[in-house]
């Protein structure tokens, strides 16, 4: 048994088949599974996380059929010739140890097509097209192109497949009276409505034996009006299992959901009251999901046996090597997940390939190398920020010898401060990740250091990377410099106190997470408090886990104003910003657009919105709005003829781009570089 994490480290013994370990990397969609010429791209991504020593891999979603298809000629399971190119994969991860599985995933009403298909003509809310309703013939059809794809996955050499039943895709759709609406033999009672599901099952299991494995992807909370009862998914479950269902994976939430369920907001390990109740009704393994992130809290889940496995799907982006850290006892090395979702799910619902904020190489394997370096540069980095620390440790890594500047007592710039944001905690696990990266590769890190143009010229550096961030731009509004005006770093470095009745100029990313932060109830059981405000039933006694959310009422009156007309917040993350627009909406946040910012005097913010003047008497105005470069060193070195040196300097992060703070460019922009040096 592993020192180190006994449970989570436990091999699996599944009868025909052995896991190495109780870790799971679940499903995700990188964008490389819809175009064949990215297979080798793929191949690499899923080998280097075999590699690093995950139990069992799920690829990101397959159709079984073009009607399945998230979007026009998207990653499908449909042909001999596709499965052949799929060894690529299969073999590179039997090559380092692993095991791997194919998501069969039918979009459902969820298709962005128009020959999208569902149990009832029922739109979605997140679809522009409206379904076709099945035929029962095509039903049939469809549950033998199930069986088909587990087939041919079979052949591309796949150790199994995983059946996708949650999130609201197809096999949800006809699990639930929201989507299902039919009163033939498909729909109706219970036992109609869960007969797709179980006949799948069924059916792949036929085709492909009893050596293969079939994991079930099950919805334990809909989290939707029309969702599913606890009992309806105990019988559902119990009937899959007959099936023949190996391993239940669990799935919360519908996409459609209006309570988040993967942000950074989520307290880790939320969900895993729902698959410890799972355990207690079926006989095979049981896995649990949703924002687990560190070794310790899966080996918590699985010891104290809420679960047999853990899945966890963005930590191996953000680390493919994180098991085999944690079974080496170097968990300090883990670079943690953030679950920012900023460059894998936004990058996925943009049509983009997916990555990682924290590591730029994820799903990059082939293109972003940190090789070992033959020409060893001395390089100075200044500024230890998210820039700078990318940077600083990628270069160390590579074998260069660079020295880290920075005029703070700490590093990690404007992530310390993020990290003080409610929800955003993790925020602190990059910093304590570069931290330890600093001193693995024996980074020369000097703290509370203002350096000069002259200390870096007469320190003899080939090259001199400026991440010295940004700085709050002043205002043009009269009354800029009264008392009741505050900058965010006021509010959150320097920690002056806050009246009860604040106006937050600008409504970026810095904007909500002030709102977030003033408007925040803090609670000894910030977990508990989560339930309670989102209405989520840990009881699980009530339809799809919902019941009425309990807003605690903000302390304070907070008004969010933005000059531009358009809805505030439509610049934030496409999968998180509806989250921070619901929490400053339910702590009753009045959110302004379109405003003239005319004065700010003992009365308060004067302001004119469509003319009409109107004056918010609050007694302070924290400004989060106007950010420009920091790059005072740049014209320093300049006039001091750093070229004549034979010193190259180098811009990233906010010194380079300012307009809105963007760890997720600000991190890429320092790995790319020092990957180049």
């Amino acid at each position: 048994m592993n020192p180190h994490y006994p449970h989570m480290l436990q091999p699996l013994d599944l009868g025909f088949t052995t896991l190495r370990n109780r870790v799971l990397m679940g499903s995700m969609h990188t964008g490389l599974e819809d175009r064949f010429f990215n297979i080798e791209k793929l191949a690499a991504y899923f080998a280097e996380r075999a590699k690093g020593g995950v139990g069992l891999i799920v690829t990101g979603g397959f159709s079984p059929n073009r009607r399945g298809e998230l979007f026009p000629f998207a990653s499908r399971m449909g042909n001999k010739a596709t499965s052949l190119l799929h060894r690529r994969i299969t073999s590179g991860v039997h090559n380092e140890g692993g095991k791997i599985v194919l998501q069969l995933l039918h979009a459902g009403r969820y298709a962005f097509t128009p020959y999208s298909v569902a149990p009832s003509a029922v739109k979605s809310p997140i679809s522009r097209f409206k379904p076709a309703e099945f035929s029962a013939k095509t039903i049939e059809s469809t549950i033998e192109d199930f069986a088909n794809a587990a087939e041919l996955a079979q052949l591309a050499g796949y150790d199994g497949v995983e059946i996708m039943g949650s999130e609201g895709y197809l096999i949800t759709q006809f699990l639930c009276a929201r989507t299902n609406h039919r009163q033939d033999e498909w729909g109706g009672s219970v036992v109609n409505r869960i007969r797709f599901p179980v006949e799948v099952v069924r059916r792949v299991r036929e085709r492909v034996g009893r050596n293969f494995i079939i994991v079930y992807r099950i919805s334990l909370l809909d989290l939707v009006e029309g969702g599913q009862d606890w009992d309806d998914i105990v019988l559902l479950a119990k009937a899959l299992e007959q099936a023949g269902v190996t391993i239940f994976n669990t799935g919360i939430g519908w996409h459609e959901a209006r309570v988040p369920t993967i942000v950074t907001s989520v307290p880790r390990g939320a969900f895993v009251f729902a698959t410890a109740r799972l355990k207690q009704e079926v006989n095979a393994p049981v896995c649990a999901s949703n924002r687990i992130n560190t070794p310790e809290l899966a080996e918590d889940i699985i010891s104290s046996g809420q679960a047999d496995m853990v899945s966890m799907a963005r930590p191996f982006l953000a680390d493919p090597h994180f098991v085999n850290k944690a079974a080496n006892g170097r968990g300090n090395e883990i670079n943690t997940c953030i679950a920012c979702n900023q460059a894998c799910l936004d990058h996925t619902f943009q049509g983009k390939r997916a990555s990682c904020l924290v590591n730029p190489r994820a799903c990059f394997e082939t293109e972003l190398r940190y090789l070992p370096t033959l020409d060893r540069k001395r390089i100075a980095v200044v500024g230890a920020g998210p820039a700078g620390l990318a940077a600083a440790t990628v270069a160390a890594e590579r074998g260069h010898d660079v020295t880290l500047y920075e005029a703070d007592s700490r590093i990690g710039g404007q992530f310390n401060i993020a990290s003080q944001i409610p929800g955003k905690e993790d925020f602190n696990e990059t910093v304590r990740y570069y931290g330890v990266m600093l001193e693995k590769w024996g980074v020369k890190l000097r703290l509370n250091h203002q350096v000069d143009a002259q200390e870096l010229i007469s320190g003899n550096y080939d090259d001199v990377i400026i991440a010295t961030g940004i700085r709050p731009r002043k205002l043009n509004i009269p009354g800029i410099d009264h008392p009741k005006v505050l900058s965010y770093l006021d509010v959150m470095v320097k920690r002056v106190p806050v009246g009860k009745r604040v106006a937050i100029v600008g409504a970026g990313g810095i904007g909500f997470d002030i709102g977030e932060f003033l408007t925040h109830n803090f609670s000894d059981d910030e977990q508990a408090q989560w339930y309670q405000e989102w209405g989520v039933d840990t009881s699980m006694n009530e339809t799809a886990g919902l019941i009425e959310p309990d807003v605690i009422p903000s302390a304070r009156q907070v008004f969010l104003l933005q000059r531009k007309k358009s809805a505030l917040g439509k610049t934030l993350g496409k999968t998180s910003g509806w989250v921070h627009r619901a929490v400053l909406k339910k702590k009753g946040v009045e959110m302004i657009a379109g405003v003239s910012y005319d004065r700010i005097d003992d009365q308060g913010l004067h302001i004119s919105l469509e003319g009409k003047q109107r004056v918010l008497a609050v007694d302070h105005v924290v400004i989060c709005a106007g950010q420009e470069p920091r790059r005072d060193l740049v014209g320093a070195l300049h006039a001091l003829d750093a070229s004549g040196h034979g010193m190259e300097i180098h811009l990233i992060g906010g010194a380079d781009v300012a307009s809105e703070l963007d760890a997720k460019r600000a991190i890429r922009q320092g790995c790319e570089l020092a990957a180049q040096l």
